[in-house]
């Protein structure tokens, strides 16, 4: 028992000292008209060591299976992940010497693949997205070993009082700032830790901010909160990886999100382009999802005539999807015409009214 212990307490030293290493994401302005009197500002994610958001979700899963007892030395972590969140457990893995087993769909990319093999990590296929649940938890049982379950544990396994978790970090870097509360967060969903993060710290805070969740083509979110019906399921996998479900995920909580929008995978896409164009940028297909919802959200601003700043996030690196989404071959074959998107995403940069691409 006390070996046990130690190792527990060894592991738990490890994470802490990974967390001191890193020091805080940036913080980005987009570049706005002065006029509109409008700050958009880009949380960048991808700077972590293992390259994105999911970072600080793999380090909190697996602090919550040490403290809760369900991590021991020679424990088989086993994660249901689409490729960046089993990128950042193997990384942590990999640290306290455990096996990691990453449950993938086929259409993950490639990259994602490579970066999860590379620290380690070993992938086990699945057909559909929507199989990867009960293949994460029969590999556990078989191996005795423990299934982190991102898609359970997401909302409740970070601190959102405090601990230096995104939506502190986020509140901090903008204090110095012209409008230093936002007048909202713009986040996707994957699992929906980070839209229960930033809206729980909020409400904590008593802040004046809204949370708005930007979901793709195919995601069962969007329906799930609009109707109230957490069991609403399209069965369907997301061109965008990294957000979007087939089924409501049990750390979604609708709660504390504001509004919703659902955004057209070519213009996720469109947007996600458009970023590396005018910024340099080089970001992945969620991050094309937030930015285009961000825009929607600042044009309904100017609208009414409000003031005030939006932040979103930047999620993982573009690098990781140099052979899809930033590659027009794949782009022909999955049917996406980004041209409409981005004359409307120009548009409104030029001019503030949103006019979207028609579906």
């Amino acid at each position: 028992m006390k070996q046990t212990a130690h190792w527990v307490r060894n592991a738990i030293s490890l994470l802490d000292a990974d967390a001191n290493r890193s020091a805080d994401t940036h913080l980005h302005r987009f570049e706005l008209p002065k006029s509109w009197g409008i700050e958009l500002y880009l949380k960048d994610e991808s700077v972590h060591p293992t390259g994105s958001l999911k970072h600080r979700l793999a380090r909190s899963l697996i602090l919550y299976g040490l403290v809760n007892g369900k991590i021991v030395e020679g424990t088989t972590l086993v994660e249901a992940s689409s490729g960046s969140t089993a990128v950042s457990e193997a990384y942590f893995a990999r640290m306290l010497g455990l096996e990691f087993i990453a449950v993938v769909p086929k259409s993950t990319s490639t990259e994602k693949i490579e970066l999860i093999e590379f620290y380690g990590g070993h992938c086990h296929l699945v057909d559909e997205a929507g199989q990867v649940n009960q293949a994460a938890r029969n590999l556990a049982a078989e191996r005795n070993g423990y299934y982190l379950d991102q898609f359970t544990f997401a909302e409740r396994a970070t601190d959102w009082r405090g601990n230096n978790n995104i939506a502190e970090s986020v509140f901090a870097q903008m204090s110095a700032e012209r409008y230093p509360i936002p007048s909202w967060i713009v986040v996707g969903a994957g699992t929906g830790g980070t839209s229960a993060t930033f809206g729980r710290f909020v409400r904590y805070k008593q802040h004046d901010t809204q949370v708005a969740i930007a979901d793709p083509e195919g995601s069962s979110f969007y329906e799930g909160w609009r109707t109230g019906n957490m069991d609403y399921a399209t069965g369907k996998g997301s061109r965008i990886e990294g957000i979007g479900r087939p089924t409501v995920e049990p750390s979604f909580v609708p709660g504390v999100i504001d509004h919703m929008i659902q955004v057209p995978d070519a213009g996720s896409l469109a947007a996600m382009r458009l970023l590396r164009a005018k910024t340099r940028y080089y970001a992945g297909g969620s991050t094309g999802t937030n930015l285009y919802a961000a825009f929607e959200i600042i044009a309904g601003m100017l609208a009414r005539g409000e003031k005030g700043s939006i932040v979103t996030l930047i999620c993982d690196s573009g690098e990781r999807y140099a052979n899809t989404y930033y590659n027009d071959a794949w782009l022909e074959a999955q049917g996406l015409d980004l041209a409409p998107h981005t004359a409307a995403l120009e548009k409104f940069l030029a001019e503030g009214v949103w006019v979207p691409a028609a579906k």
